[in-house]
Order: C-alpha cells, then structure tokens, then sequence
C-alpha cells in the first residue's frame, strides 16, 4: 500500500495522510477512528479521537511506555531524550530546557544571522536559476546547530549529519518490518551491520569534538566547558555527585539526538514554510509587510521577533498541517481501559 502510494505524483493541496500512511487512512474509512490491528505476533489499538489521544498523553498514572526500539532504533538514538523515560527523562529534560532559556536563545541570535546571511548572498547570485530550498535549509539547520549548539564549524559536523542522514534511512527502511524476537542474537541483518557501523563512526567523530572541548579547559584556554548544549552536557558528565552525572553513553546519545533531531524538524518546517507561502501570495506578502514594518533594514532581534504575529500564524498553522501525522506509538504495561477498549499486557 506504500509503494503504491508513494508511486503516485501529489498535488500542492492534495491530502498527505493517505500517502504517508496509507494503511491508516484506508483501516479509518472502514473500521472507524479506533481499531485493532496485528503488527506480527502483536496487537496494536489505533486511536484516533481527541480525548483518547488526550488520556494516553496525560498519562498520570504512567500505565503507557515509549515503544522499546529495535535493535536497528538503539544503535540511532535509543538513549536520547525522545527514547527514556521516568527520572532519567526529567534530568535529561532539564538539560534541554536550559538550552532554549531565552537568554541561551539570545545568545545564539548572532550565530544565526551570520549564517542566513551567508545562505541569502549565495542564493543573490543565483538570480533567475531555481533553487533547491529543501537542501538549502539543510546546510543552514546544519551549519547553525554546529555553530550555536556544539561551538564548532559546519565541516565538523558534516560527517555526523550524512551518516545520521543514512541512518535514518536504514531506520525507516525498516519501520514496517516485523521481526522475529532473539533472531537477531544468533543472526545479523546487513541494515543491522551497517547501523553499528555508522553508530560507531558518529560517536567516535562526536568523542573528537568532546576531547577538543575538554582539552581547552583543561589547559586553561577557557574557563568552563561553556554554555551551549555541549557545555552543559560535560558540566554533568564531570559532575562531582555521582547523583546528577550522566554516563558517556547518555552524553554521546544526546549529542547524536539534537544534531537529529534539531535538524530534521527545523529543516522540514522551513521548507513547509517557503512552500505554502509560495502557494498564498497574500500571506507571503503580509509576513513580509509585518517583518519591514518591525525591523526596516535592520537584523531580526529578539525583542522584535516577540512581536511578530502575523508570522507566528504562519509557523503555527504550518505545525499543524505538517506534524498533524502520527503520535509516537506507545506500550501498556498494565490492564487498563482506553474508552471502550481493555487492553491486557
């Protein structure tokens, strides 16, 4: 049912859920908003309904788990702040949070001018050539990510994207694949072999990185580990209590996640941007209108960008139509009841 759908060209306003998901879209039409289906030898309710989907993300009395990853899913982000849970979750969150603190945004402002501002020189002498935004945005994501998160240049942080890059494409190769449990500790898959691969080229390019952040304060050429997400991440690790420190593995795991994740959604939201402003001239020339209207010539700061309503529409309104796709599946670990439905673990 993917291929087929994914064989077919899609128009500018064409519905994306039947090609995303197919299946999905096909079993809602005829078995309704809720339903059972068997992913091997497990049984998967699909919900759909606001409330439910309300009650299994609430999740006060924690009864549903992340979903355990394959082995191919460990060896790319299993233990990554999207992946754990419980206290580990709120030490790891608490890491994040602290990277987006508006003044850690502040700072990060400059980096981020630089680099669209080299992106937009390049793009001025390509006039009148077509332009692939979507690639465009990855070298941009990638660039200040590098930049602002982890201190270091774009070239450093190139391998690290390409074979993330690959890895999510062994990943999703095997979304739809049912495995067959303890097979895979007396038999290897080539997509198994290849993802250890790449997880061990990503740790030891993200271990170069760490070691030159820590060589520089050891011999004193800075004074901290810093204030970027790499900063706090070695803070933690050398953490004298043993209470509050992560582990190596935890701290190559989020790098791993950040660079991913960090990435992956701000290049595809931009790119969904440029696209339904292309498509709603009017909208493209309000945004435009608001953005001379705050700044005039000069370069986006925080202060205007609070202020910039017109354009948060815009951001929300795409967040909607983009990731109103799938909510990460999750496990129940207890008899419980989802509206109609009991389900047994």
């Amino acid at each position: 049912m993917k291929q087929k759908a994914l064989s077919k060209s899609v128009g500018l306003t064409d519905d994306l859920f039947p090609r995303v998901h197919p299946h999905f879209y096909t079993w809602t039409n005829r078995y309704g908003k809720n339903f059972v289906y068997w992913n091997g030898a497990r049984a998967e309710l699909v919900i759909s309904e606001p409330e439910l989907i309300k009650e299994v993300l609430k999740n006060s009395e924690q009864i549903f788990q992340k979903k355990q990853l394959s082995d191919i899913g460990m060896k790319f982000l299993g233990n990554g702040l999207i992946f754990i849970e419980g206290e580990k979750w709120a030490k790891h969150r608490k890491l994040a949070n602290h990277t987006f603190h508006g003044e850690s945004l502040k700072n990060m402002t400059p980096a981020i001018i630089a680099s669209v501002e080299t992106m937009l020189e390049k793009w001025n002498g390509q006039e009148g050539k077509e332009i692939e935004v979507y690639q465009e945005f990855r070298l941009l994501t990638s660039e200040v990510i590098s930049r602002t998160a982890f201190g270091s240049s774009y070239l450093e942080g190139e391998k690290i994207f390409a074979m993330l890059d690959k890895s999510t494409i062994i990943v999703s190769q095997n979304l739809s694949k049912t495995r067959i449990p303890l097979i895979s500790k007396l038999w290897k898959s080539a997509d198994l072999l290849e993802s250890e691969k790449l997880a061990k080229e990503i740790q030891d390019r993200l271990m170069k990185i760490v070691k030159k952040r820590e060589d520089k304060a050891v011999n004193g050429e800075v004074n901290s580990f810093g204030n970027d997400f790499l900063g706090l991440l070695l803070n933690v690790y050398h953490d004298s209590d043993e209470k509050n420190r992560i582990s190596l593995e935890d701290l190559v795991a989020e790098c791993k996640t950040f660079y991913f994740a960090g990435q992956e959604t701000v290049n595809s939201l931009l790119a969904w941007i440029v696209l339904h402003l292309a498509i709603r001239g009017d909208w493209q020339e309000k945004a435009r209108r608001e953005v001379v209207d705050i700044f005039g010539n000069q370069n986006p700061h925080l202060e205007g960008i609070a202020k910039l309503k017109i354009m948060t529409m815009i951001i929300n309104e795409t967040l909607k139509i983009v990731w109103s796709n799938r909510c990460p599946p999750k496990n129940s670990y207890k008899r419980n009841s989802v509206g109609k439905a009991t389900l047994a673990c």
